[in-house]
């Protein structure tokens, strides 16, 4: 009989073959007696960098302004198009209308390749099309998971909003949280709505979505602040980015609530946050990291052909829990902005 992978293996899987090839690319460069043979292996790179021909990948992603998690994002792009000998395009839109018209740029600008964000993807369908049309690979990350294959991108770096939302439900189980708001800052995002379907899913206790306008945080604090007025038996709010988890505390001082707060995603705020107890536990997904793979595998497939996860499986870069027990080891690579 024909033996499935759980769908835990399946996640996992990939993020294991990308360790082993890490693993075997330090080992090939730190070896002293690799000689040549370390220098073949190397192939295209040279002290550190590629000598491949320069090439232009454009980065277009839905990040909306002010929101330090696409900071991160892009330090980890520009790291790796720095190694690469790439020429990094960045451009974002909050609107599915405007970053489609990013995407149509990039095509005009005959780009070598594209990556990208898919928060509203049935929106991106056709911008994508043409960039296949015109010969140019896309790869996804961040958002949309279930929509990048369908749309035919080489890969996907993420996380799997599903199922770090059912991980995030069940850590509410185990804090005793019984009463929750998911704060969700724009609504139609797939990867948002995901996560607090996850949350809902697995919580034992009682959940409602708080829509608000993220674009406007004084908004965001005032209707946070209103809905813990209105119901004192809310012991829980879950955001789904940092700088709202920042809000949403000052929304629970303001409301003289007793409710905690927990999130998705990471900086060096939310850190100290953590430290001082404001916030109970955060989510990473380990944004510069998909900003790194998303420029390193576009250049990977164009010199090498190679296709991360094999074009099937999706590469996981999170869900990790940080909270009080090792958020001072992360607090380090937070201050850098690579977590």
């Amino acid at each position: 009989m024909k033996h499935t992978p759980s769908p835990r293996s399946r996640r996992i899987a990939p993020v294991v073959a990308v360790t082993a090839a890490a693993a075997l690319t330090l080992a090939g460069c730190s070896s002293d007696s690799g000689g040549k043979k370390a220098e073949e292996a190397a192939d295209n790179v040279s002290a550190g960098k590629a000598d491949t021909p320069r090439m232009t990948i454009a980065m277009v992603t839905h990040a909306p302004s002010g929101d330090t998690f696409w900071d991160i994002i892009r330090k980890g792009a520009q790291a790796a198009a720095a190694k690469d000998n790439v020429k990094l395009i960045y451009s974002n839109d909050e609107s599915a209308g405007g970053q489609a018209n990013l995407i149509q740029n990039a095509i005009d600008q005959k780009v070598d390749g594209i990556a990208v964000t898919l928060a509203k993807p049935d929106a991106l369908k056709d911008a994508i099309a043409k960039a296949h049309k015109a010969g140019i690979p896309v790869v996804g990350f961040n958002s949309g998971m279930d929509q990048w294959k369908d749309q035919g991108l080489l890969e996907f770096f993420g996380q799997d909003e599903s199922v770090a939302g059912e991980a995030f439900g069940e850590k509410l189980n185990e804090t005793g949280a019984k009463n929750a708001i998911c704060v969700v800052q724009v609504q139609g995002h797939v990867g948002l709505e995901a996560r607090c379907a996850g949350v809902k899913k697995t919580f034992k206790g009682k959940v409602e979505n708080l829509y608000v306008n993220g674009n406007d945080m004084p908004a965001t604090k005032s209707t946070i602040t209103a809905k813990l007025k209105q119901d004192s038996s809310i012991d829980q709010v879950v955001t789904l980015g940092a700088p709202f988890a920042l809000t949403a505390v000052e929304s629970v001082s303001d409301a003289s609530s007793k409710a905690k707060v927990s999130t998705f995603d990471l900086n060096k705020d939310l850190v100290s946050a953590i430290k001082d107890g404001d916030i109970e536990f955060a989510v990473d997904q380990q944004p510069y990291l998909q900003g790194y793979l998303a420029v390193d595998s576009l250049w990977l497939y164009k010199n090498n052909g190679n296709y991360v996860g094999g074009g099937e499986a999706p590469v996981f870069t999170g869900p990790a829990f940080v909270d009080k027990s090792n958020v001072d080891t992360v607090a380090e690579f937070a201050a850098k902005g690579t977590r």
